[in-house]
Order: structure tokens, then sequence, then C-alpha cells
């Protein structure tokens, strides 16, 4: 009685969550014979995120932006989904690891602190530096536990506040989910960590998902765009989907999971006024390193083959500027552009 009494208090209170401008979701897919695709959505309360593409070289030294910089040198070629032209959201590097940002209401980050001597990193840069700087999961989770920088916040270019967590996911189809609680680094790393919504925290999600686990079946999956049903069913059709070698299907799964729990645009809730459209989904088939991307407002998909590109010094970054050309489809591996490189968003310290 006292555990059914514990999950429906945790259950009302995920219904109370404080409204959300950012509704993401991530997935990944375990097929036949080492395949392995991840899966996001991107939802956002404004219907412009100046979203771009960039290719990242090897060898690319870069900095945090912050008052007190953390610095380091990409040691692998990456392809990545930028914000704002000033934050990396979401991609993938030439080993076949992939990380994704999603919105955490509850983040809090580690309070400044005079005696605390480390650089800073801001969230904006998160996602490069796992890309720039590790091959697999266990090295990223190995490497973040260090703690050699401490993370600080930003804000988006339109007010909302930058607290999110972050998923990682390698070839192998290990799994670590990085958060920032009351000022604490917490990391669930593990191939079971499948999927990551928003709101609650990581560990009360996986409460929630053994609760729907023991009532069985799809015909009770909960239906709502909240962070919680999504993660209901975003598990259950991951792995109910078909499981298969074949890339062009297993990417095909992908893509129909992320869409089940994309957010219709316009979407609107009586008490959630902040549930956010999704504006586009990102599909990373790290077995074949093709890295998919769709925008909500097109009708066709985009990739590129990480195979094919050149990831050496010399080649420089390129972007593909998918900012107000949403038509663009197909392959585009060849089609990026020598880019300057642009500078991370200044948080405020």
């Amino acid at each position: 009685m006292k555990t059914r009494i514990a999950l429906v208090t945790l259950i009302s209170a995920s219904l109370l969550a404080p409204a959300i401008a950012n509704a993401c979701t991530r997935a990944v897919y375990f097929g036949k014979e080492g395949q392995t695709v991840t899966g996001r959505t991107m939802d956002w309360l404004v219907s412009d995120m100046d979203t771009n593409m960039w290719i990242y070289p090897r060898g690319l030294d870069r900095t945090s932006n912050t008052n007190v910089p953390f610095t380091w040198r990409s040691l692998y070629g990456s392809v990545v989904t930028t914000v704002y032209e000033g934050a990396a959201a979401d991609g993938m590097n030439e080993k076949g690891l992939v990380a994704n940002l999603l919105y955490l209401a509850e983040t809090k980050y580690p309070a400044a602190d005079p005696a605390d001597k480390r650089p800073t990193l801001s969230i904006a840069g998160w996602v490069q530096y796992v890309l720039d700087s590790y091959a697999t999961t266990a090295e990223a989770v190995a490497g973040l536990r260090q703690e050699a920088f401490r993370m600080v916040p930003i804000a988006a270019p339109t007010g909302e506040p930058g607290t999110v967590h972050l998923s990682i996911s390698d070839e192998s189809g290990d799994s670590a989910i990085v958060e920032y609680i009351d000022g604490k680094l917490v990391i669930h790393h593990g191939r079971q960590y499948q999927v990551m919504t928003n709101s609650p925290t990581f560990d009360q999600q996986l409460s929630l998902a053994k609760y729907w686990e023991s009532i069985g079946g799809s015909a009770m999956l909960p239906g709502t765009n909240r962070a919680t049903d999504r993660f209901v069913r975003a598990s259950y059709y991951i792995n109910e989907s078909t499981q298969t070698a074949d890339p062009r299907r297993a990417v095909a799964s992908v893509f129909s999971v992320m869409r089940n729990v994309s957010v219709p645009i316009g979407i609107k809730v009586p008490g959630q006024p902040n549930i956010a459209d999704t504006l586009w989904l990102t599909v990373s088939d790290q077995k074949n390193k093709v890295y998919y991307y769709q925008d909500t407002n097109s009708p066709s998909i985009l990739w590129t083959k990480l195979g094919q590109l050149d990831f050496s010094e010399k080649a420089g970054p390129r972007k593909l500027q998918l900012d107000g050309n949403p038509n663009i489809s197909g392959d585009q591996t060849e089609q990026f552009k020598p880019a300057p490189l642009f500078s991370f968003i200044v948080p405020k310290e």
C-alpha cells in the first residue's frame, strides 16, 4: 500500500511540475547485428532557433567563452546541430558517439565559490566538448566524473533559462544521463537508460517507468504530451518496434517513435502554456555513421554520411545553412560550405 501511495504521489507531482519551454524526447534503439540508432525531438517555445548544421574537424581549438574559460582541442570530428548560432544542441562524432541536450527545469548547477579555481564551461559547449573528446560513453562518463570544470548556465536569446541535462550514447548502445541536481553532478550510466525526457529528474522518471511496466501492454499507455507520458510511450515503442539489422528499417522505426512522442504544431494545453511544439528531429545511425535531420516545416529528411567526410585538421569547420531553407532534403554530405567558427553564447556569471 505504501508503494502504491508513493507512486500516486509521484505521478501527481509530475502533473503539477512547472510549465517548461522545452519538451524534448530522446530514445536509443537496439537492432540486430549491432544496429544502434539514437533519435531525439527538439521542442521549443519559440518557432525559430536559427538552427544550422556544422562539420567540425579534428585538431580544432575550442574555448568555453566564459570568464575563466575551459579550453580543449578536438580529438574527433563531428556533425553537430546548433541553435542561435551559439550553442551545440545535438550531434554525432566520427566514432558513433551521440550527445543530446534536453531541458530540465529542476537543474541546479554548482554555485560560484571563490575557493573553486576550476575553469568554467557553459551548457552552450557541453555537447561539443563531449563529442570532441570521447569515443565511447564509458570514456565520457569517466572524463565528466573528474569534474575538471564548473558548469555554468546560459539564457537563450529569447530569455528562457538554460537548465538542461545531457544524454550520451555510443555505437554499442551504452548510455549515460548526466544531470546537475542541487549543485551536484549525477550520472546514470548503463545500457538500460535508453529513454530521457524532461521533468521530473531522471531517477523519478525511472520510478514512473516501473509503474507503467507493472500495468503492461499498450492499451493503457498515457497519451498526453507531458514529459512523463512521453517517457512511458517512448520506452514502450522503442523496444516494441521492429528489431532489425537493416539500417533503413531501423532508422525508419526510430523516426516513427520520435514522431509518436512529438508535440503537434500549435498544440495548447490548459494550465501548461509553455508546452512546446516539436521544431525538428534528429536520428543518428551509430553503426553506419549517418546523421539524419528533419525540420517539421519540411516534408523531407536530409542526412550526412560521416564516413565520407574529411575530418582532418586542414579541412576546417563547414556549415550547412538550414535556417531559412526548410526545403533542403536528401544527401547533404557534399553540401557543407567553409564558414568562420562562431563563439559559444556568453553566460551571465
